[in-house]
Protein backbone atom coordinates (compact mmCIF):
# COMPACT_ATOMS: atom_id res chain seq x y z
CA UNK A 1 0.00 0.00 0.00
CA UNK A 2 1.29 3.47 -0.88
CA UNK A 3 1.22 6.25 1.71
CA UNK A 4 -2.03 8.17 1.15
CA UNK A 5 -1.54 11.92 0.64
CA UNK A 6 -3.32 13.21 3.71
CA UNK A 7 -2.61 16.92 3.28
CA UNK A 8 -2.14 19.34 0.41
CA UNK A 9 1.04 21.39 0.08
CA UNK A 10 4.38 19.81 0.90
CA UNK A 11 5.85 17.18 -1.38
CA UNK A 12 8.84 16.55 0.88
CA UNK A 13 7.95 12.95 1.62
CA UNK A 14 6.38 10.10 -0.34
CA UNK A 15 8.17 11.72 -3.27
CA UNK A 16 8.99 8.37 -4.80
CA UNK A 17 5.63 6.60 -4.77
CA UNK A 18 5.61 6.33 -8.57
CA UNK A 19 9.20 5.08 -8.62
CA UNK A 20 8.35 2.38 -6.08
CA UNK A 21 5.51 1.20 -8.29
CA UNK A 22 7.47 1.26 -11.55
CA UNK A 23 11.04 0.30 -10.60
CA UNK A 24 11.52 -0.98 -7.06
CA UNK A 25 15.20 -1.84 -7.62
CA UNK A 26 15.99 1.72 -8.71
CA UNK A 27 14.19 3.04 -5.63
CA UNK A 28 16.14 0.75 -3.30
CA UNK A 29 19.45 1.72 -4.93
CA UNK A 30 18.63 5.41 -4.56
CA UNK A 31 17.56 4.88 -0.95
CA UNK A 32 20.73 2.92 -0.12
CA UNK A 33 23.02 5.80 -1.09
CA UNK A 34 21.29 8.44 1.05
CA UNK A 35 22.85 10.07 4.06
CA UNK A 36 21.51 8.84 7.45
CA UNK A 37 20.61 11.14 10.33
CA UNK A 38 19.73 9.69 13.72
CA UNK A 39 18.03 12.12 16.05
CA UNK A 40 16.30 12.08 19.40
CA UNK A 41 13.33 14.01 20.72
CA UNK A 42 13.53 14.81 24.42
CA UNK A 43 12.35 17.32 27.00
CA UNK A 44 9.99 17.59 29.94
CA UNK A 45 6.82 15.57 30.46
CA UNK A 46 3.93 16.67 28.19
CA UNK A 47 6.10 19.00 26.11
CA UNK A 48 4.71 17.29 23.00
CA UNK A 49 7.53 15.00 21.85
CA UNK A 50 5.35 12.18 20.52
CA UNK A 51 2.91 14.65 18.97
CA UNK A 52 5.79 16.31 17.14
CA UNK A 53 6.94 13.02 15.62
CA UNK A 54 3.37 12.21 14.64
CA UNK A 55 3.08 15.62 13.01
CA UNK A 56 6.34 15.09 11.10
CA UNK A 57 5.05 11.81 9.70
CA UNK A 58 1.55 13.18 9.03
CA UNK A 59 2.58 16.35 7.23
CA UNK A 60 5.27 14.44 5.37
CA UNK A 61 2.64 12.07 3.96
CA UNK A 62 3.93 8.88 5.49
CA UNK A 63 0.77 7.68 7.25
CA UNK A 64 -1.18 4.83 5.71
CA UNK A 65 -4.96 4.93 5.52
CA UNK A 66 -5.40 2.11 8.03
CA UNK A 67 -2.99 3.82 10.44
CA UNK A 68 -4.93 7.06 10.22
CA UNK A 69 -8.22 5.26 10.81
CA UNK A 70 -6.79 3.50 13.85
CA UNK A 71 -5.45 6.77 15.26
CA UNK A 72 -8.80 8.50 14.76
CA UNK A 73 -10.54 5.64 16.53
CA UNK A 74 -8.08 5.61 19.45
CA UNK A 75 -8.17 9.42 19.72
CA UNK A 76 -11.89 9.19 20.47
CA UNK A 77 -11.28 6.31 22.89
CA UNK A 78 -8.57 8.00 24.98
CA UNK A 79 -9.67 11.63 24.31
CA UNK A 80 -6.25 13.16 25.07
CA UNK A 81 -6.60 16.11 22.65
CA UNK A 82 -10.18 17.34 23.15
CA UNK A 83 -11.86 15.48 20.29
CA UNK A 84 -9.03 16.24 17.80
CA UNK A 85 -6.83 13.58 16.21
CA UNK A 86 -3.99 12.65 18.57
CA UNK A 87 -0.90 12.15 16.41
CA UNK A 88 1.12 11.06 19.46
CA UNK A 89 -0.63 7.69 19.20
CA UNK A 90 1.52 6.94 16.15
CA UNK A 91 4.46 6.58 18.53
CA UNK A 92 3.02 5.76 21.95
CA UNK A 93 2.10 2.15 21.34
CA UNK A 94 2.08 0.70 24.87
CA UNK A 95 -1.32 0.53 26.54
CA UNK A 96 -0.01 2.30 29.64
CA UNK A 97 1.37 5.09 27.45
CA UNK A 98 -1.94 5.63 25.71
CA UNK A 99 -3.99 5.53 28.88
CA UNK A 100 -1.75 8.05 30.67
CA UNK A 101 -0.84 10.15 27.63
CA UNK A 102 2.89 9.75 28.31
CA UNK A 103 5.92 8.01 26.79
CA UNK A 104 7.58 5.23 28.84
CA UNK A 105 9.79 3.24 26.48
CA UNK A 106 12.04 4.51 23.69
CA UNK A 107 10.14 4.31 20.39
CA UNK A 108 11.90 4.35 17.01
CA UNK A 109 10.43 5.54 13.72
CA UNK A 110 11.92 5.64 10.22
CA UNK A 111 11.30 7.95 7.27
CA UNK A 112 13.17 9.62 4.42
CA UNK A 113 13.35 12.72 2.22
CA UNK A 114 14.97 13.33 -1.15
CA UNK A 115 18.29 13.98 0.58
CA UNK A 116 18.57 11.65 3.57
CA UNK A 117 17.12 8.88 5.70
CA UNK A 118 16.06 9.43 9.30
CA UNK A 119 15.80 7.33 12.44
CA UNK A 120 13.86 9.06 15.23
CA UNK A 121 14.18 8.01 18.87
CA UNK A 122 11.22 9.29 20.90
CA UNK A 123 12.34 9.26 24.53
CA UNK A 124 10.36 9.58 27.76
CA UNK A 125 10.34 12.83 29.70
CA UNK A 126 9.87 11.52 33.23
CA UNK A 127 12.92 11.61 35.50
CA UNK A 128 12.48 7.95 36.41
CA UNK A 129 13.06 7.04 32.74
CA UNK A 130 16.29 9.03 32.34
CA UNK A 131 18.19 5.80 31.64
CA UNK A 132 15.86 5.14 28.67
CA UNK A 133 16.64 8.62 27.35
CA UNK A 134 20.40 8.07 27.68
CA UNK A 135 20.07 4.78 25.79
CA UNK A 136 18.14 6.40 22.97
CA UNK A 137 20.60 9.30 22.66
CA UNK A 138 23.75 7.19 22.62
CA UNK A 139 23.71 6.63 18.84
CA UNK A 140 22.22 9.96 17.71
CA UNK A 141 23.76 12.82 15.72
CA UNK A 142 21.23 15.47 16.69
CA UNK A 143 18.79 16.19 19.52
CA UNK A 144 15.45 17.97 19.28
CA UNK A 145 14.74 19.34 22.76
CA UNK A 146 11.16 20.43 23.21
CA UNK A 147 10.19 23.21 25.59
CA UNK A 148 6.60 24.06 26.50
CA UNK A 149 6.25 27.77 25.75
CA UNK A 150 4.00 28.20 28.80
CA UNK A 151 6.63 27.02 31.29
CA UNK A 152 10.02 27.71 29.69
CA UNK A 153 13.19 25.84 30.65
CA UNK A 154 12.39 23.14 33.23
CA UNK A 155 14.46 20.77 35.36
CA UNK A 156 14.14 17.91 32.90
CA UNK A 157 15.11 20.25 30.06
CA UNK A 158 18.42 20.88 31.83
CA UNK A 159 18.85 17.19 32.64
CA UNK A 160 18.37 16.06 29.06
CA UNK A 161 20.56 18.86 27.69
CA UNK A 162 23.39 17.81 30.00
CA UNK A 163 23.08 14.15 28.98
CA UNK A 164 22.99 15.17 25.31
CA UNK A 165 26.22 17.13 25.84
CA UNK A 166 27.79 14.27 27.79
CA UNK A 167 27.00 11.82 24.98
CA UNK A 168 28.81 14.01 22.47
CA UNK A 169 25.82 15.23 20.42
CA UNK A 170 26.97 18.47 18.78
CA UNK A 171 23.71 19.59 17.12
CA UNK A 172 20.67 20.64 19.17
CA UNK A 173 17.40 22.07 17.90
CA UNK A 174 15.37 23.69 20.67
CA UNK A 175 11.74 23.45 19.52
CA UNK A 176 9.64 25.87 21.56
CA UNK A 177 6.28 24.11 21.35
CA UNK A 178 2.66 25.10 22.03
CA UNK A 179 3.28 28.62 20.78
CA UNK A 180 -0.34 28.63 19.57
CA UNK A 181 -1.48 28.76 23.21
CA UNK A 182 0.38 32.06 23.62
CA UNK A 183 -0.66 33.59 20.28
CA UNK A 184 2.85 33.05 18.86
CA UNK A 185 4.26 35.83 21.04
CA UNK A 186 7.79 36.73 19.87
CA UNK A 187 8.71 38.03 23.35
CA UNK A 188 8.02 34.60 24.86
CA UNK A 189 10.21 32.94 22.22
CA UNK A 190 13.08 35.39 22.86
CA UNK A 191 12.87 34.98 26.63
CA UNK A 192 13.05 31.17 26.47
CA UNK A 193 15.87 31.32 23.93
CA UNK A 194 17.96 33.61 26.16
CA UNK A 195 17.25 31.45 29.24
CA UNK A 196 18.34 28.27 27.47
CA UNK A 197 21.48 29.84 25.99
CA UNK A 198 22.54 31.03 29.46
CA UNK A 199 22.33 27.45 30.75
CA UNK A 200 23.90 25.87 27.64
CA UNK A 201 26.95 28.15 27.85
CA UNK A 202 28.48 25.57 30.25
CA UNK A 203 27.76 22.61 27.94
CA UNK A 204 29.82 21.22 25.08
CA UNK A 205 27.25 21.84 22.33
CA UNK A 206 28.56 23.67 19.29
CA UNK A 207 25.39 24.10 17.21
CA UNK A 208 22.15 25.28 18.88
CA UNK A 209 19.12 26.43 16.86
CA UNK A 210 15.67 27.58 17.95
CA UNK A 211 12.32 27.09 16.20
CA UNK A 212 8.86 28.29 17.37
CA UNK A 213 6.37 25.52 16.61
CA UNK A 214 2.97 24.08 17.32
CA UNK A 215 3.21 20.30 17.00
CA UNK A 216 -0.57 19.96 17.34
CA UNK A 217 -1.36 22.48 14.58
CA UNK A 218 1.74 21.93 12.43
CA UNK A 219 3.21 25.44 12.50
CA UNK A 220 6.89 25.50 11.42
CA UNK A 221 7.18 21.72 11.64
CA UNK A 222 7.25 20.80 7.94
CA UNK A 223 5.79 23.97 6.42
CA UNK A 224 6.46 27.58 7.40
CA UNK A 225 3.73 29.22 9.47
CA UNK A 226 1.97 32.44 8.50
CA UNK A 227 1.39 33.07 12.20
CA UNK A 228 5.11 33.71 12.88
CA UNK A 229 6.02 36.52 10.46
CA UNK A 230 8.76 37.60 12.87
CA UNK A 231 10.59 34.24 12.47
CA UNK A 232 12.73 34.02 9.33
CA UNK A 233 14.58 30.78 10.08
CA UNK A 234 14.10 27.28 8.70
CA UNK A 235 11.29 24.94 9.66
CA UNK A 236 12.18 21.98 11.86
CA UNK A 237 12.08 19.64 8.88
CA UNK A 238 14.25 22.03 6.90
CA UNK A 239 16.92 21.95 9.64
CA UNK A 240 16.82 18.16 9.90
CA UNK A 241 17.17 17.82 6.15
CA UNK A 242 20.09 20.23 5.78
CA UNK A 243 22.21 20.02 8.94
CA UNK A 244 25.79 18.93 8.22
CA UNK A 245 27.00 16.00 10.32
CA UNK A 246 29.95 14.80 8.23
CA UNK A 247 32.53 16.61 10.33
CA UNK A 248 31.25 15.62 13.78
CA UNK A 249 33.68 12.72 14.21
CA UNK A 250 36.98 13.93 15.66
CA UNK A 251 38.76 10.58 15.28
CA UNK A 252 39.73 9.63 11.71
CA UNK A 253 42.33 6.99 12.58
CA UNK A 254 41.44 3.38 11.75
CA UNK A 255 39.90 1.33 14.55
CA UNK A 256 38.64 -2.25 14.21
CA UNK A 257 37.51 -3.90 17.47
CA UNK A 258 37.77 -7.65 16.81
CA UNK A 259 34.45 -9.36 17.44
CA UNK A 260 35.16 -12.80 16.01
CA UNK A 261 38.05 -14.87 14.65
CA UNK A 262 36.82 -16.69 11.54
CA UNK A 263 38.67 -19.93 10.76
CA UNK A 264 36.44 -22.17 8.60
CA UNK A 265 39.39 -24.26 7.36
CA UNK A 266 43.17 -24.62 7.58
CA UNK A 267 43.73 -22.14 4.73
CA UNK A 268 41.78 -19.17 6.08
CA UNK A 269 42.02 -17.06 9.23
CA UNK A 270 40.10 -13.79 9.27
CA UNK A 271 39.46 -11.18 11.96
CA UNK A 272 35.89 -9.89 11.87
CA UNK A 273 34.43 -6.65 13.17
CA UNK A 274 32.75 -3.37 12.32
CA UNK A 275 35.05 -0.49 11.43
CA UNK A 276 34.61 2.06 14.23
CA UNK A 277 36.47 4.86 12.44
CA UNK A 278 38.91 5.55 9.61
CA UNK A 279 39.61 3.34 6.62
CA UNK A 280 41.78 0.36 5.69
CA UNK A 281 43.20 -1.03 2.41
CA UNK A 282 45.10 -4.16 1.39
CA UNK A 283 48.81 -3.51 1.91
CA UNK A 284 48.38 -1.27 4.95
CA UNK A 285 50.60 -2.02 7.95
CA UNK A 286 48.58 -2.76 11.08
CA UNK A 287 49.19 -3.18 14.80
CA UNK A 288 47.21 -5.54 17.02
CA UNK A 289 46.60 -4.15 20.50
CA UNK A 290 47.25 -4.68 23.35
CA UNK A 291 49.97 -7.13 22.19
CA UNK A 292 51.67 -4.64 19.84
CA UNK A 293 52.32 -7.28 17.15
CA UNK A 294 52.50 -5.95 13.57
CA UNK A 295 51.54 -7.35 10.18
CA UNK A 296 50.23 -6.31 6.75
CA UNK A 297 46.64 -6.48 5.49
CA UNK A 298 46.38 -9.09 2.78
CA UNK A 299 42.66 -8.90 1.96
CA UNK A 300 39.61 -6.91 3.08
CA UNK A 301 36.76 -9.40 2.80
CA UNK A 302 32.98 -8.91 2.82
CA UNK A 303 30.11 -11.18 1.76
CA UNK A 304 30.23 -9.96 -1.85
CA UNK A 305 33.99 -10.50 -2.17
CA UNK A 306 37.18 -8.49 -1.60
CA UNK A 307 37.22 -4.69 -1.22
CA UNK A 308 39.81 -2.14 -2.28
CA UNK A 309 38.97 -0.02 0.77
CA UNK A 310 36.73 -0.33 3.84
CA UNK A 311 35.42 2.66 5.77
CA UNK A 312 33.71 3.49 9.05
CA UNK A 313 30.49 1.56 9.65
CA UNK A 314 31.29 -1.39 7.38
CA UNK A 315 31.35 -4.94 8.73
CA UNK A 316 34.48 -6.60 7.35
CA UNK A 317 36.94 -9.46 7.75
CA UNK A 318 40.67 -8.79 7.56
CA UNK A 319 43.20 -11.41 6.54
CA UNK A 320 46.85 -10.75 7.36
CA UNK A 321 50.16 -11.69 5.78
CA UNK A 322 51.55 -13.05 9.07
CA UNK A 323 50.22 -15.48 11.64
CA UNK A 324 49.96 -13.33 14.77
CA UNK A 325 47.85 -13.92 17.87
CA UNK A 326 44.69 -11.80 17.77
CA UNK A 327 41.63 -12.64 19.86
CA UNK A 328 38.11 -11.33 20.38
CA UNK A 329 38.31 -8.04 22.26
CA UNK A 330 41.63 -6.98 20.73
CA UNK A 331 41.79 -3.94 18.46
CA UNK A 332 43.44 -3.62 15.05
CA UNK A 333 44.79 -0.18 14.12
CA UNK A 334 47.00 1.21 11.36
CA UNK A 335 50.70 1.43 12.22
CA UNK A 336 51.12 4.86 10.61
CA UNK A 337 48.29 6.57 12.53
CA UNK A 338 47.71 7.81 16.06
CA UNK A 339 47.42 4.83 18.38
CA UNK A 340 44.65 4.43 20.96
CA UNK A 341 45.41 4.28 24.67
CA UNK A 342 46.21 1.01 26.42
CA UNK A 343 45.67 1.18 30.18
CA UNK A 344 44.35 -0.75 33.14
CA UNK A 345 42.67 2.27 34.78
CA UNK A 346 40.42 5.00 33.39
CA UNK A 347 38.48 8.08 34.43
CA UNK A 348 34.99 8.22 32.97
CA UNK A 349 31.54 9.74 33.28
CA UNK A 350 29.10 7.06 34.43
CA UNK A 351 25.30 7.04 34.12
CA UNK A 352 23.91 4.58 36.66
CA UNK A 353 20.94 2.54 35.34
CA UNK A 354 20.36 -0.07 38.02
CA UNK A 355 17.77 -0.08 40.80
CA UNK A 356 20.55 -1.22 43.13
CA UNK A 357 23.10 1.52 43.89
CA UNK A 358 26.68 1.42 42.64
CA UNK A 359 29.00 -0.05 45.27
CA UNK A 360 32.55 1.29 45.27
CA UNK A 361 35.07 -1.57 45.26
CA UNK A 362 32.59 -4.21 44.08
CA UNK A 363 33.53 -6.31 41.06
CA UNK A 364 31.44 -5.65 37.94
CA UNK A 365 31.66 -6.84 34.37
CA UNK A 366 32.62 -4.25 31.75
CA UNK A 367 32.10 -4.46 28.00
CA UNK A 368 34.23 -2.06 25.97
CA UNK A 369 34.57 -2.22 22.16
CA UNK A 370 33.90 -5.96 22.08
CA UNK A 371 36.14 -6.79 25.04
CA UNK A 372 34.69 -8.27 28.23
CA UNK A 373 36.72 -7.61 31.35
CA UNK A 374 36.18 -7.54 35.10
CA UNK A 375 36.81 -4.35 37.02
CA UNK A 376 35.60 -2.14 39.82
CA UNK A 377 34.92 1.51 40.52
CA UNK A 378 37.85 2.48 42.69
CA UNK A 379 36.33 5.79 43.74
CA UNK A 380 33.69 8.35 42.83
CA UNK A 381 35.52 11.59 42.02
CA UNK A 382 32.27 13.58 42.22
CA UNK A 383 28.57 13.30 41.47
CA UNK A 384 27.05 15.86 39.10
CA UNK A 385 23.80 17.68 39.84
CA UNK A 386 22.49 17.79 36.26
CA UNK A 387 20.10 20.61 37.08
CA UNK A 388 22.80 23.06 38.21
CA UNK A 389 25.94 21.25 36.90
CA UNK A 390 27.42 21.53 40.41
CA UNK A 391 29.73 18.73 41.64
CA UNK A 392 29.27 16.96 44.99
CA UNK A 393 31.10 14.26 46.90
CA UNK A 394 29.38 10.89 46.92
CA UNK A 395 29.98 7.39 48.28
CA UNK A 396 27.44 5.63 46.04
CA UNK A 397 25.33 6.24 42.95
CA UNK A 398 21.58 5.74 42.81
CA UNK A 399 19.41 5.06 39.76
CA UNK A 400 19.71 7.79 37.05
CA UNK A 401 22.55 9.60 38.83
CA UNK A 402 25.67 10.68 36.91
CA UNK A 403 29.21 10.89 38.25
CA UNK A 404 32.85 11.11 37.30
CA UNK A 405 34.49 7.88 38.47
CA UNK A 406 37.81 6.06 38.41
CA UNK A 407 37.71 2.46 37.26
CA UNK A 408 40.42 -0.19 37.57
CA UNK A 409 40.29 -3.30 35.36
CA UNK A 410 41.86 -6.70 35.94
CA UNK A 411 43.54 -6.54 32.52
CA UNK A 412 44.68 -3.78 30.14
CA UNK A 413 42.00 -2.38 27.81
CA UNK A 414 42.34 -0.49 24.51
CA UNK A 415 40.30 2.70 24.06
CA UNK A 416 40.05 6.29 22.81
CA UNK A 417 38.58 9.22 24.66
CA UNK A 418 34.81 9.32 24.06
CA UNK A 419 35.04 12.80 22.54
CA UNK A 420 37.38 11.37 19.87
CA UNK A 421 35.52 8.16 19.05
CA UNK A 422 32.21 7.03 20.50
CA UNK A 423 32.55 3.38 19.51
CA UNK A 424 35.92 2.87 21.24
CA UNK A 425 35.37 5.35 24.07
CA UNK A 426 32.17 4.01 25.58
CA UNK A 427 31.37 1.01 27.74
CA UNK A 428 28.59 -0.66 29.69
CA UNK A 429 28.68 -1.98 33.26
CA UNK A 430 27.21 -5.42 33.87
CA UNK A 431 26.03 -6.76 37.21
CA UNK A 432 27.74 -10.15 37.40
CA UNK A 433 24.97 -11.69 39.50
CA UNK A 434 21.90 -10.67 37.44
CA UNK A 435 23.80 -10.23 34.13
CA UNK A 436 21.79 -7.02 33.61
CA UNK A 437 23.14 -3.70 32.37
CA UNK A 438 23.86 -1.61 35.43
CA UNK A 439 25.39 1.49 33.87
CA UNK A 440 26.85 3.17 30.80
CA UNK A 441 30.05 5.16 30.67
CA UNK A 442 31.98 7.61 28.51
CA UNK A 443 35.78 7.48 28.90
CA UNK A 444 37.55 10.76 29.55
CA UNK A 445 41.17 9.63 29.95
CA UNK A 446 43.55 7.00 31.31
CA UNK A 447 44.80 7.33 34.88
CA UNK A 448 47.77 5.83 36.70
CA UNK A 449 47.16 2.84 38.94
CA UNK A 450 48.23 3.43 42.54
CA UNK A 451 50.24 0.30 43.30
CA UNK A 452 49.82 0.67 47.07
CA UNK A 453 46.04 1.00 46.90
CA UNK A 454 45.97 -1.77 44.30
CA UNK A 455 47.80 -4.14 46.66
CA UNK A 456 45.49 -3.22 49.54
CA UNK A 457 42.42 -3.65 47.37
CA UNK A 458 43.60 -7.06 46.12
CA UNK A 459 44.24 -8.12 49.72
CA UNK A 460 40.77 -7.00 50.76
CA UNK A 461 39.19 -8.93 47.89
CA UNK A 462 41.19 -12.04 48.79
CA UNK A 463 40.09 -11.80 52.40
CA UNK A 464 36.45 -11.36 51.34
CA UNK A 465 36.73 -14.48 49.17
CA UNK A 466 38.31 -16.47 52.03
CA UNK A 467 35.53 -15.46 54.41
CA UNK A 468 32.82 -16.35 51.87
CA UNK A 469 34.45 -19.69 51.02
CA UNK A 470 34.95 -20.50 54.71
CA UNK A 471 31.27 -19.78 55.39
CA UNK A 472 30.24 -22.21 52.63
CA UNK A 473 32.54 -24.92 53.97
CA UNK A 474 31.20 -24.54 57.52
CA UNK A 475 27.61 -24.62 56.23
CA UNK A 476 27.83 -27.68 53.95
CA UNK A 477 30.64 -29.67 55.65
CA UNK A 478 30.18 -29.11 59.39
CA UNK A 479 31.90 -32.42 60.15
CA UNK A 480 35.17 -30.85 59.00
CA UNK A 481 34.97 -28.60 62.06
CA UNK A 482 36.46 -25.63 60.19
CA UNK A 483 37.05 -22.51 62.25
CA UNK A 484 35.35 -19.19 61.47
CA UNK A 485 38.14 -17.23 59.76
CA UNK A 486 36.18 -13.97 59.90
CA UNK A 487 37.11 -13.75 63.60
CA UNK A 488 40.79 -13.98 62.69
CA UNK A 489 40.46 -10.96 60.37
CA UNK A 490 38.60 -8.99 63.02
Amino acid sequence: MRPTLLMQGTTLMAHQSDLIASDILAYLKQHENKDLLRFITCGNVDDGKSTLIGRLLHDSKLIFEDQLAAIQRDSKKYNTTDEEIDLALLVDGLQAEREQGITIDVAYRYFSTDRRKFIIADCPGHEQYTRNMATGASTCNLAVILIDARYGVQTQTRRHSYIVSLLGIKHVVVAINKMDLLDFDEAVFNRIRDEYLAFAANLDITDIRFVPISALRGDNVVTASERTPWYDGQTLMGILDSVEIDHDVAQNAFRLPVQYVNRPNLDFRGFCGTVASGEIRPGDRIVALPSGKQSTVEHVVVYEGNLDVARSGQAITLTLADEIDISRGDMIVRADETAPTVSQAIEAHLVWMDENPLVVGKDYGFKLAGKNVTGRVERIVHRVDVNTLDAFEAEKLQLNEIALVRIVFTAPVVFDAYKDCRATGSFIVIDRLSNGTAGAGMIRSAVAVDSASQDQSDLARLRAFEIEFNALVRKHFPHWEAKDVSKLFG
